[in-house]
């Protein structure tokens, strides 16, 4: 055998294992941080839905964080702009739609009045940020503001309704709370370590297989970035915790929005690519309109709108591919 072919063949190898790796790092960290969740949510006192879109919402959006602020620093404003439009998309039809595939999700029709709410806020203000044309700092200074005040709001309503555990013994589990936030940021760090290795790779070998540089952009990498909210959300739905599974989608996209989008502008203010203020952005909030509609009619996520979630997004996807 040629040494050429050699390489290739030995470099595939490596790259099938590093998928084969990622996959396992991203099963195992996704248990792990739904365990430590639920967990801390039961020694705080507060629901698993205000944990999903606090610590696992906003855990498991690092992967979007890093490279949005990966691509402004190096030029590519619509990779750091796209990446939030494309994953705001993706959590929703994709990872809420399997999710519900799996399990049913039943939604608090009170805390999704606050969250909901919050979330078309935010859908809101990403449109008028992005028809504005430059993602400038004073912008990111309120998108950042917005988020801490819905964080505060969040938790205030939550501790204050009757999820909360006012038994004696509140001081002994605030002292054993450690643990359990160990297990929940040792999940996120192994669920962003699984996802780092499985996009990788996926990119190496796509190119192998010949696909182009912006097939494999807008297929892999932009749900590689989601894959610690798919998984996180399917092992909350395997485990019946339907609330850090419609949480986890929910504050991920309204940190996304407020708080990547945010942080970005602070750090490197970035022109908007023309393309994303006129299609993506609109099916991000088409998307969000939806989601809230199905909620106030139906209560829960059910399979059959699970499966128009799923279709919906492998028709915009192929969409985008075919380049229509």
């Amino acid at each position: 055998m040629p040494p050429l072919a050699c390489y290739y063949r030995t470099s595939n190898i490596v790259d099938y294992l590093q998928l084969i790796l990622g996959f396992a790092l991203l099963v195992a960290g996704g248990e792990a941080l739904v365990r430590g969740a639920v967990s801390v949510a039961s020694k705080f006192g507060v629901s698993p839905l205000l944990i999903g879109l606090t610590l696992v919402g906003f855990g498991t959006s690092t992967p979007e964080l890093v490279t949005s602020l990966q691509a402004a620093w190096s030029g590519f404003p619509g990779i750091a702009v796209g990446n939030v439009v494309g994953s705001n998309i993706a959590n929703v039809l994709l990872i809420l739609g399997a999710a519900a595939l799996i399990a049913p999700i039943a939604i608090d029709p009170v805390a999704f009045r606050r969250d909901g709410t919050a979330l078309a806020i935010a859908t809101v203000l990403a449109v008028g940020v992005i028809l504005f044309g430059v993602l400038d700092r004073w912008l990111g200074a309120v998108l950042l503001g917005a988020l801490i005040v819905y964080i505060g709001i969040a938790y205030r309503t939550d501790v204050a309704s009757p999820v909360q555990d006012e038994t004696p013994d509140t001081l002994a589990k605030s002292a054993s709370v450690w643990p359990a936030l160990g297990l929940a940021f040792g999940g996120i760090a192994i669920t962003v370590l699984g996802a780092r290795l499985t996009v990788d790779a996926a990119v190496s070998l796509a190119l192998v297989w010949g696909m182009s540089e912006t097939v494999v952009g807008l297929t892999v990498v932009a749900v590689g970035t989601s894959l610690p909210e798919l998984v996180t959300s399917v092992m909350a739905a395997l485990r019946r915790e339907s609330g850090l599974a419609f949480g986890n989608v929910i504050g991920s996209n309204i940190y996304n929005i407020l708080g990547i989008m945010g942080v970005t502008a602070l750090v490197q203010p970035i022109p908007i690519p023309p393309q994303i203020a006129q299609f993506d952005v609109w099916v991000m909030a088409a998307t969000t309109v939806v989601l809230i509609l199905a909620v106030i009619a139906w209560r829960r996520i059910g399979r059959a709108t699970g499966f128009a979630f799923v279709a919906a997004y492998a028709a915009y996807t192929g969409w985008l591919i075919a380049g229509i």
